[in-house]
């Protein structure tokens, strides 16, 4: 096969994607990203009035996209949604594991009911639908893309009461490259990205509860969730067809090395 020169192409026209947590934040930016871009786009997540004014913004504009309610840690819905999401915009190729929640607890301090919804929410639901898509992908014997979004906590820890948060992270790059390797041979990617501290309705609840945080970052600025951009589009398009199994680590060169 011969590829043009340079191989650097990020459009996706033609591609649809299932975004998780595409209500506010991270998940925002990316679904926006993905359609200006061409790919048609199902935005998840529980607050469903915030979907359809994203999916109206994203239509006014010429792009494509639903609003599908899902609670990422109810397993019927995991499974239903990727159909779902097909029924109204054709076969989903991309699938971004965004959805997440901290725990902003001591390990000692916290409930069964936090431990739960966290390793429900951050673990068990992004497994559980990266499985439904691949397996669809696998019947259509059709290549797809998964990118989870895993943290530089999974990397770093400083005992500051999000232990859990970290364990549940670190699970996400091992689970990306544990999958990569069961998938290749299907032509499915999957791939990571591992932002520090962005501008998000989770990092507002920090900052208020923690203070400025950045003051003590080498660069002393929290980042802006347009940095993410090219990496999520890199590993979305063609520029990254032979890149599996990897997680990218965006974090302004706070989380140390």
């Amino acid at each position: 096969m011969t590829y043009p020169l340079p191989n650097a192409s990020i459009d996706l026209t033609g591609h649809v994607a299932l975004v998780t947590g595409a209500s506010s934040g991270l998940g925002k930016r990316f679904a926006q990203v993905l359609a200006a871009q061409g790919c048609a786009v199902a935005l998840t997540a529980r607050r469903v009035d915030r979907l359809e004014a994203l999916a109206k913004e994203i239509n006014d504009a010429g792009g494509r996209a639903v609003a599908l309610a899902l609670d990422v840690t109810d397993a019927d819905q995991l499974l239903a949604v990727v159909g779902q999401a097909e029924e109204a915009l054709g076969p989903v190729d991309i699938l971004i594991n965004n959805a997440g929640i901290p725990d902003a607890q001591r390990a000692h301090k916290m409930s069964v009911e936090l431990i739960d919804a966290v390793l429900d929410t951050n673990v068990r639901g992004p497994w559980i639908l990266a499985c439904e898509f691949a397996r669809r992908r696998m019947a259509a014997n059709a290549p797809g893309r998964i990118i989870n979004i895993a943290s530089s906590a999974a990397y770093s820890y400083t005992g500051g009461g999000a232990a859990l948060y970290s364990v549940s992270k670190a699970a996400m790059v091992r689970i990306t490259e544990t999958l990569a390797v069961e998938w290749s041979k299907f032509h499915i990617n999957v791939n990571a990205i591992a932002p520090g501290a962005f501008e998000s309705e989770m990092m507002d609840g920090m900052l208020s509860r923690m203070g400025d945080i950045s003051q003590h970052f080498p660069r002393k600025r929290i980042g802006n969730p347009a940095q993410l951009d090219s990496t999520l589009l890199y590993l979305c398009s063609p520029a990254s067809d032979a890149v599996t199994g990897t997680c990218i680590r965006v974090d302004d060169g706070q989380g140390g090395r």
